[in-house]
């Protein structure tokens, strides 16, 4: 029972993951999995569905408790960033769902809709499979596949200019460093936008700033005004590069970025330091 488990023990992190957005709550859900697989006592025929099955379910019921925890947060809520091995970002499907840009878009849907749409699109279960994790029909879980799947459609990310990356995120660790504002200004897009989550720890907007202007000054008022000294650091982060940004030595803040034509269109930057427990080891995820 327990090398079973064991073999699954990624993948049910990852489903756990992609549905809650939290590390904390994913693990919790492995946990939970893990005490009622030891219970079984009858023969399963397919342990990655059985599993797969039993976390989908545990994971639903915590998004509800999610739900009551959101409506406290202060400020945007972003999902909790996680240093991945090189090998997630070679599988697109993967990289992609993880990727923060992707989890903000699952998160509009509702928690059977994002649980139907992770199965089916990104772990590529059967609607049979799907309608037992989540106690609907067949027939109904097709109908909401659908649903959902049009309104991510509606609402995916432009995935980042792959090749561009590295030298944008050089350009805009270069000039955020040295001070440069002019150089900031260059490597963000006119209509930028900037998610930033404290949680009410840590100084962050509590309302995304949009526009290449309002994002530099509250750049240059928070990030550019430490009293400690600066660096940044480029880190594999939910399958992309993204940006660590270190005070005095210490972990402040991860930037998560989406690069359009050789320009900054998105920031994604976590500060809650509740959210930056497992950015300095990496995080198997696998599917």
């Amino acid at each position: 029972m327990s090398s079973s488990f064991e073999r699954h023990r990624n993948l049910l992190f990852t489903v756990a993951y992609e549905m809650l957005g939290s590390a904390a709550d994913a693990e919790d859900v492995v946990q939970e999995t893990w005490l009622r697989w030891a219970d079984v006592t009858d023969e399963v025929r397919d342990e990655r569905a059985y599993l797969v099955r039993i976390a989908t379910r545990l994971a639903l019921n915590r998004m509800r408790t999610q739900s009551r925890r959101r409506e406290t947060y202060v400020g945007p809520w972003l999902p909790e960033p996680l240093l991945t091995a090189p090998d997630v970002a070679e599988d697109v499907v993967l990289a992609e769902s993880v990727s923060m840009a992707m989890m903000l878009v699952l998160d509009t849907l509702t928690p059977t809709e994002r649980a139907v749409f992770v199965l089916r699109e990104v772990f590529g279960f059967g609607y049979d499979e799907i309608a037992a994790s989540v106690d609907k029909s067949e027939v109904a879980c097709r109908q909401i596949a659908s649903r959902a799947a049009k309104h991510v459609q509606a609402r995916r990310p432009r995935a980042s200019d792959r090749p561009d990356t590295a030298v944008v995120l050089e350009r805009f660790i270069a000039a955020t460093t040295g001070g440069d504002l002019q150089g900031l200004m260059d490597v963000l897009a006119p209509d930028v936008v900037l998610l930033s989550d404290g949680g009410g720890i840590k100084q962050a907007a509590l309302r995304p700033i949009i526009g290449r202007d309002k994002v530099l000054r509250w750049f240059a008022g928070t990030i550019g005004n430490t009293d400690g000294e600066l660096s940044m650091d480029v880190v594999m982060l939910n399958g992309e590069p993204a940006i660590q940004v270190v005070i005095d030595g210490e972990p402040d803040g991860i930037a998560a970025v989406r690069i359009e034509d050789g320009l900054v269109t998105a920031l994604y930057l976590v500060r809650n330091p509740e959210k930056l427990t497992r950015i300095a080891d990496e995080v198997p995820l696998a599917r």
